[in-house]
C-alpha cells in the first residue's frame, strides 16, 4: 500500500484552494440551516426528516473539511455528527441541553472555518471541551451545566469507552469492499488526487489501483466503510459524478453484534459472505440496511459459490440506476460577485441615460422621414426598461435573509435575561435592495435587543399583569407605495411617558407636559438618551437609538414609535425600494427641472387661484374631492429666480408619503422617464428636501426630491 501513496505522490500538484471559496460559502449556508433547524426543533415531537436534515448539515460540512484537510473542522463536525446520528436513529431522546451544544459547536465551527479563510491568522478556538461533551452526550450521559459534566449521574469509564471502541470496531471489520472505476479521464492527476483522498483523510480507508487499469480509464480496489453517496461527495471536487462508478465486490455479512465481516484474508472475501440483499446505501455509516441493529440475512440465505460472479455482475447495475450515484439535478442557481453586479447595474445605469438623450433628439424628427429610426429608439427603450427591471432584480433579495439571524439572538438573549420569548416574522418573501438590507440590519438588530431587554417583562410581572408567560416580539415587512415598511412590535410594558419627560428634564432639554405622545416618544433618539436603570452588557448605556435613526436617515428614510403603557410598543421604519433607478416624473418651476419618484405620485391636476384657501401663518390647502390637503410651493421651498414674472404655477400634482398626501404647486409636467439615481451627499453634501440627482437626456443635472421630507415639512 506504501507503493500505491509514493505512486499518488503526482496528486500533491492539484489545486485544492480554488475551490475554497465555494466550500467557505456552502459550510457557512449549511450551518445557518442547521441552525435554524436546531432553533425550530420540537423536542417532544421530533420527526425523522427534521432530524435527518439536521444529519446531512453537519455532515455536508464534514466531509467538505476533511477534503481541504481542516481537521478541527472535521473532528467537530464529526463529533456532532455521532450525537445526532444517535438521535435521528432514536436511540437518544432530544434535550435543551443538546440543542445548545450543538449550537455552540455550529458557532465553533464558524470562527474556525473564518480562520481558515483568513489564512490561519491568529491563535485557533480550543474545542476540546466542546469535543468532549459532545461525546459525553453522545454515549447517553447527562451534562449538569453546558460547561461541566455531573459524574454522579455518567456511568462509570466503561458507559464513555463503548461509543469511541464501537467506531474504532466499524471502521476495521465494516468496510466494504469496492471495485471504483474513474473515467474517461480529462487529465492523468485526477486519478492520483483520488488516491490522495486516500491517504489524506483518516479513516476513510485504503485504496490500491488494479492492474486492469488503462490510460484513459483507471480501476482501483477499494476498503470503506464509507458510503456510496460519501465518496462521491469526495470524489467531486476532482472528478464529475457521472464518470465515477462504484461496484461492490461483497457485501459484509452482519452477525449478532451488528457489524460485518469477512471469512478469508484481507482483501480476499469468502464466497459465504455474499449475501443476496445489496450493500447498505443509507447516508452515514450505512451498516445495516434496516432499523439500528437489524439482523442480517439468515445463513440459509447466503448465495452458494456457483453464483458469486452471478452477484458481482447484478451489482454493476446498481450504481446506474441510482439516482443519487449517476445523474444529478443540473444546478438551479450560480455564485456571482457582488462586485460584478454592482457592475452590470452601473452599465445599464448609463445606457438608460444614453437612451433617454436619443430620445430627447429624436422628437423634433419627422416620423414619416424617420420612422424606422423611431420604430428602432422606441424597441431600444422597450427593452432597455426590460433589461434595468431584469437586472434590478437580481440585487433583490427577500427579507427572510434579514429575519433570519433574529430566533437565534434572541433564544441566547432571553436565556440570559431569563424571560420566555416567542418570535413571529411577517412578510419574510418582501424584497429588497441588497445594499439596503445591508445598512438596515444593524438597526434592526438593536431594535429586536431593545425590545427584548426593556420592552418584554420577566414571567411573574407579565402574570401579575395578566398577560401570558411569554412575550411575543413580532418583526414583519411590507410593501406600501414605494417604500417598504419594517416594523418591529412587541407586547412589553411599552414606553412610559412619565419617565421619558422626567429623564429628559434631568437632561436639560426643552420638554412641556403639552407636548403629543408622538413628540415624547421622539426624545428616545436623542443622543445618550436611557432610561435603563441598570446598566448590563446588553443595554442601557444610551448608545443605539441615536445611531438607528441616524442610519435610517442616511438611507432616506423615516423612523416612527407608537406605544401604549402597559401594552407594548412598535417602531416603524420606512425605506426606499432601490437605490439605484427608478420611474419618476419630470416637472418644471421657472427654469428648473426636478424629478418626483413616480410610486409618490396620486394625480396631477390644473387648479385655479380661488381653488386654493390661506390659513394662519400664510399656509395654503385646496380641496380636491371634499378632502382638504397642503400646498408646497417647489418655487418658495427652493427660492428659484423667476424671469417670465407674468406666469404663475397653476399645476398641481398630489403625492404621498407617510401616509399623507400634499399638493405640489409646479409650472408644468414634462414627462415620464427612468431615471438613474446619484448619491448627492457622497458627492457634495446633504441637501434638504432632495434625495439625489440624475442626469437628463440633455446633460444637465436634475435633482430628485425627497417627497417624504416635503410631507413631514408640510406638518409644521
Amino acid at each position: 500500500m506504501a507503493e500505491t501513496h509514493q505512486d499518488g505522490g503526482s496528486g500533491g500538484d492539484f489545486d485544492l484552494s480554488q475551490f475554497y471559496q465555494i466550500f467557505f460559502e456552502e459550510a457557512g449556508e449549511n450551518l445557518d440551516q442547521m441552525e435554524q433547524m436546531l432553533l425550530n426543533l420540537n423536542l417532544e415531537t421530533a420527526d425523522d426528516e427534521e432530524l435527518n436534515g439536521i444529519f446531512r448539515c453537519a455532515h455536508s460540512v464534514k466531509g467538505g473539511a476533511a477534503t481541504f484537510g481542516f481537521a478541527d473542522v472535521a473532528e467537530l463536525t464529526h463529533q456532532m455528527e455521532s450525537l445526532l446520528d444517535r438521535l435521528r436513529r432514536h436511540e437518544l431522546q432530544p434535550t435543551s441541553v443538546m440543542v445548545d451544544v450543538l449550537l455552540e459547536s455550529a458557532d465553533a465551527s464558524r470562527s474556525l472555518l473564518a480562520r481558515h479563510q483568513a489564512g490561519d491568522e491568529g491563535d485557533a478556538l480550543p474545542t476540546a471541551d466542546l469535543v468532549k461533551r459532545i461525546s459525553i452526550l453522545a454515549a447517553g450521559g447527562i451534562l449538569s451545566s453546558q460547561k461541566a459534566v455531573a459524574p454522579a449521574v455518567v456511568a462509570p469509564k466503561a458507559s464513555v469507552a463503548p461509543p469511541v471502541a464501537l467506531e474504532a470496531s466499524a471502521k476495521q471489520v465494516g468496510d466494504r469492499e469496492l471495485v471504483i472505476t474513474i473515467g474517461p479521464l480529462e487529465r492523468p492527476e485526477q486519478a492520483d488526487a483520488i488516491q490522495e483522498l486516500f491517504r489524506d483523510i483518516p479513516g476513510l480507508g485504503s485504496i490500491k489501483l488494479a492492474e486492469s487499469s488503462k490510460a484513459s480509464h483507471k480501476v482501483f480496489h477499494a476498503s470503506t466503510a464509507s458510503t456510496d453517496d460519501d465518496l462521491l461527495d469526495l470524489f467531486a471536487f476532482h472528478v464529475a459524478r457521472d464518470k465515477v462508478l462504484i461496484e461492490t465486490m461483497s457485501a459484509p455479512r452482519v452477525v449478532e453484534e451488528g457489524f460485518g465481516f469477512f471469512d478469508g484474508a484481507a482483501g480476499a472475501p469468502s464466497a459465504s459472505s455474499v449475501v443476496e440483499r445489496a450493500a447498505p446505501t443509507e447516508t452515514g455509516f450505512g451498516f445495516f440496511d434496516g432499523s439500528p441493529g437489524a439482523p442480517g440475512a439468515p445463513a440459509e440465505h447466503a448465495a452458494p459459490p456457483a453464483v458469486v460472479q452471478e452477484s458481482i455482475q447484478a451489482s454493476k447495475v446498481a450504481p446506474k440506476a441510482s439516482p443519487s450515484a449517476a445523474s444529478q439535478p443540473e444546478a438551479a442557481t450560480i455564485r456571482v460577485a457582488i462586485s460584478k453586479v454592482d457592475q452590470l447595474i452601473n452599465l445599464v445605469g448609463e445606457l438608460v441615460i444614453t437612451q433617454a438623450m436619443l430620445a430627447q433628439n429624436s422628437r423634433a424628427l419627422d416620423p414619416a422621414v424617420y420612422q424606422q429610426l423611431l420604430t428602432g429608439l422606441a424597441d431600444l427603450d422597450r427593452n432597455t426598461r426590460d433589461l434595468q427591471e431584469s437586472v434590478m432584480s437580481i440585487r433583490m433579495i427577500p427579507m427572510s435573509i434579514v429575519f433570519s439571524r433574529f430566533p437565534r439572538m434572541l433564544r441566547d438573549l432571553a436565556g440570559k435575561l431569563g424571560k420566555k420569548v416567542e418570535f413571529v416574522t411577517q412578510g419574510e418573501a418582501t424584497e429588497l435592495d441588497k445594499g439596503l438590507v445591508e445598512k438596515i440590519t444593524d438597526p434592526l438588530t438593536h431594535l429586536v435587543r431593545n425590545s427584548c431587554d426593556h420592552g418584554i417583562e420577566m414571567p411573574s410581572e407579565r402574570i401579575a399583569a395578566g398577560k401570558s408567560e411569554s412575550g411575543t416580539i413580532t418583526l414583519s415587512a411590507s410593501h406600501q407605495g414605494g417604500s417598504i415598511v419594517i416594523e418591529v412590535r412587541d407586547d412589553g410594558r411599552g414606553l412610559s411617558r412619565t419617565k421619558i419627560l422626567s429623564k429628559a428634564r434631568e437632561r436639560g432639554l426643552d420638554v412641556s407636559d403639552q407636548m403629543s405622545d408622538a413628540e415624547v416618544w421622539q426624545l428616545i433618539f436623542a443622543p445618550g438618551f436611557s432610561t435603563a436603570a441598570v446598566v448590563t452588557d446588553v443595554s442601557g448605556r444610551g448608545v443605539g437609538m441615536d445611531v438607528v435613526k441616524k442610519n435610517i436617515t442616511a438611507l432616506n428614510g423615516t423612523v416612527d414609535i407608537d406605544s401604549a403603557e402597559g401594552y407594548g410598543m412598535k417602531v416603524s421604519v420606512r425605506l426606499p425600494l432601490t437605490l439605484a433607478i427608478m420611474d419618476g416624473m419630470s416637472v418644471g418651476v421657472g427654469e428648473e427641472v426636478y424629478i418626483l419618484p413616480l410610486s409618490s405620485v396620486i394625480e396631477s391636476f390644473q387648479v385655479k387661484a380661488e381653488a386654493v384657501s390661506t390659513v394662519g401663518q400664510g399656509s395654503q390647502l385646496v380641496k380636491v374631492r371634499d378632502e382638504y390637503m397642503p400646498v408646497i410651493e417647489l418655487e418658495k421651498v427652493f427660492q428659484i429666480p423667476r424671469f417670465d414674472f407674468e406666469k404663475s404655477s397653476d399645476i398641481m400634482v398630489v403625492v404621498e408619503a407617510d401616509g399623507s398626501r400634499v399638493a405640489l404647486l409646479v409650472d408644468e409636467l414634462l414627462g415620464q422617464q427612468q431615471v438613474v439615481v446619484k448619491n448627492l451627499e457622497s458627492n457634495y453634501r446633504k441637501v434638504p428636501n432632495v434625495s439625489g440627482a440624475t442626469i437628463l437626456g440633455d446633460g444637465k443635472v436634475a435633482l430628485i426630491l425627497d417627497t417624504g421630507a416635503l410631507v413631514r415639512r408640510s406638518r409644521h
